[in-house]
């Protein structure tokens, strides 16, 4: 009597727990811990000349990984150093032809101007001439000199203005020039610009903190851009997924309480919170997702990804490795009014 008493006890207490507890609690074992991992890769090509890490070392953001021979990037420097002193030494040149330029266009103009006068006082001269001549108090000859004197004053004045237009253009010409070499000096620079990212990218580093693993990378490799070396492995960052059946998510919700069970770790009961889940379940997702409209239907139970952050102390965070399996139990009597 006393152990069927007993037995009693314990079945109405495991049944109010059940009833309070456990019927809201959803849990599965289909879940690994993830990080969101780096490929450590160049953006330029090189041989390898040194590795800076070994697997599994400790890295922070800006550390270098790896360095690539910079010579050939480093004499594209030079070549576009020694382009802009070239280009620059061409605007000197021609910024100073312009001031010789510009004083041979002032010396054209004032010739122009003293055509124009010239011929305008020939002109007057024959003027007043030739009524003179009509009445003999002037020879015919003196009009024909005064005459052969305003044409050469024309012919002055024709190439006074001529000489001014073609001081003029050559004056422009220096200035355009100028504004061309300075345009290829701005080009220089950008291509130094470039050419020093090129060099800075000879090395390699790590673009967040973590620790190095999958390191392919050895000393006299030839690399292209892109060529995945290494990867950085966010530890402190390690997030779980779990996949749940489409028949536990109807009271999840985000922000509920996790019970977590790592199997390396049998001694140590984590926590975490549900932060979001995934916009399809994983077989959308999948390189061939199925094809339910076509052939014999068989209904499988779906699952759906959610991830749920993780809660740990640091000393802990860094037994919790990417890949681990887990057990996660969702507590979502947060739900059950809704």
């Amino acid at each position: 009597m006393a152990l069927a008493v007993a037995a009693l006890v314990a079945a109405g207490v495991y049944g109010a727990h059940w009833w309070s507890v456990g019927r809201f609690i959803e849990s599965t074992d289909d879940a690994y811990l993830k990080a969101d991992g780096v490929t450590a890769a160049p953006k330029v090509g090189g041989y390898v000349t040194q590795v800076y890490v070994v697997a599994n070392q400790a890295v922070k953001r800006g550390d270098p990984l790896v360095k690539l021979d910079a010579r050939q990037y480093q004499a594209a420097v030079d070549q576009s150093q020694a382009t802009i002193d070239g280009r620059k030494a061409d605007i000197r040149r021609y910024e100073a032809d312009i001031l010789q330029q510009q004083g041979q266009l002032a010396q054209a103009k004032a010739q122009a101007e003293t055509a124009r006068l010239s011929l305008a006082h020939a002109q007057d001269e024959v003027t007043r001439h030739t009524p003179l001549a009509a009445t003999g108090a002037t020879s015919a000859e003196r009009l024909a000199e005064l005459r052969n004197t305003r044409d050469q004053a024309m012919a002055s004045l024709a190439a006074a203005q001529a000489a001014v237009k073609a001081a003029d253009g050559r004056l422009k010409s220096s200035q355009a020039q100028v504004a061309q070499s300075k345009a290829q000096v701005e080009a220089a620079e950008a291509a130094l610009r470039q050419n020093h990212l090129d060099v800075d990218d000879t090395v390699v580093r790590a673009s967040i903190d973590g620790r190095i693993g999958d390191t392919t990378v050895r000393v006299g490799q030839f690399v292209q851009p892109g060529t995945r070396m290494m990867t950085v492995v966010p530890t402190q960052d390690v997030y779980l997924v779990a996949n749940f059946k489409e028949t536990q998510i109807g009271r999840m919700r985000a922000g509920q309480p996790v019970t977590l069970h790592v199997d390396a770790l049998p001694d140590a009961d984590l926590h975490g919170t549900v932060e979001s889940f995934s916009p399809g379940t994983g077989a959308q997702f999948a390189l061939l997702p199925s094809e339910n409209a076509t052939g014999n239907f068989t209904k499988i139970v779906q699952r759906v990804p959610v991830r749920i952050r993780v809660q740990a102390e640091p000393a802990l965070r860094e037994r919790l490795l990417p890949g681990l399996s887990v057990t996660a139990e969702i507590d979502t009597r947060g739900a059950r009014h809704g």
